[in-house]
């Protein structure tokens, strides 16, 4: 009777750093890549692509020829983040950080972590550690499941104020829902802070709505309608759209009937100098004041949320906080 054959298996280290070495090598390589806004040429190996990834399976074809762009180029990814996708479909493995890091000395170290496939190598990786984010969105675009899990996964590990808003938005741009709702929780718990981010200044309008949605952030009105001035004049000078036009999509979501009545007297002095709000939502709020029924006018939100400070006239309207 034949002896059953025995899988054996070698060294893992020394076959990654093979590996590792073949990223953006120019030795052997048989595929070229113009990547990102910096036009960065990056050269790559069809075989391990192509078994890898079927985006670039489909992209580069069976074989070479002139079906196949020479360089392929790909605008859309930062190049630090398409060669850390490289790396992992080389070596299975990628270093990522909290926040964004580069030889410019752009942006801030975070906590640091591994995002690794089924084998853990010790070696140094070949690129610095990137910024999962732009990760994330590259594994997403290229159809990577295993790279966005990992990536996923250490987002919701790490997440912290200067990094939350931006997950949020990568979360509701690429249909994210489990993260989606992370950050909101994470935001509805840690409100003045978030708010003061730059990411939050430039969330989208569509990321933007479910939080000014929400019972339960913590914190007043007040400084919700000058956390939405404020993100809508970045976004008014970005798109070089009047205020009023960018905030238009959110501010029916502020609760302006939660203001005490000097506060209003004086957001409607400021509506007027630098418009934001419709007049209209301004009167609703009005209405509630002058009936003292929190149902007064349709329309008009008068539920707190739980960081509302409480006024006199919160005593008066039909919805409190649940």
């Amino acid at each position: 009777m034949e002896t059953p054959g025995l899988v054996v298996h070698g060294e893992s280290a020394p076959f990654s750093t093979a590996l590792r070495s073949l990223v953006n090598n120019p030795l052997y390589s048989d595929v070229r890549f113009v990547v990102g806004q910096e036009r960065q040429e990056v050269f790559a190996h069809r075989c391990l692509l192509a078994c890898r990834c079927n985006f670039f399976q489909r992209l580069l074809g069976p074989e070479p020829g002139p079906a196949v762009p020479s360089p392929v180029v790909l605008s859309t990814v930062p190049a630090d983040a398409f060669l850390a996708v490289l790396e992992f479909l080389y070596t299975n493995r990628v270093k990522l950080c909290r926040h964004s890091v580069s030889p410019s000395g752009r942006g801030l170290w975070g906590g640091r972590g591994w995002a690794e496939g089924p084998e853990k190598f010790p070696s140094t990786p070949a690129t610095a550690p990137l910024q999962v984010l732009e990760v994330l969105t590259a594994a997403v675009e290229y159809g990577l499941e295993e790279l966005r899990q990992l990536c996923l996964e250490f987002v919701v590990k790490v997440l912290d104020v200067e990094l939350v808003c931006e997950a949020l938005q990568v979360a509701v741009t690429f249909g994210l829902g489990p993260l989606q709702e992370r950050c909101i929780a994470f935001i509805e718990a840690h409100s003045q802070e978030a708010f003061r981010t730059r990411g939050f200044l430039e969330l989208s309008a569509p990321a933007l709505l479910p939080l000014l949605r929400s019972d339960k952030l913590c914190v007043d009105e007040a400084e919700l309608v000058l956390a939405a001035r404020s993100w809508a004049r970045v976004g008014a000078a970005v798109l070089e759209r009047p205020v009023a036009e960018v905030a238009a999509p959110v501010v029916r979501e502020l609760r302006l009937a939660l203001l005490a009545p000097a506060e209003l007297s004086a957001l409607e002095e400021q509506n007027r100098r630098e418009p934001l709000i419709p007049m209209e939502q301004i009167v609703e709020a009005w209405k509630c004041h002058a009936l003292r029924r929190g149902d007064a006018a349709r329309g008009a939100p008068c539920r707190r949320r739980r960081g509302t400070l409480p006024r006199e006239h919160h005593r008066f309207l039909d919805l409190p906080f649940k």
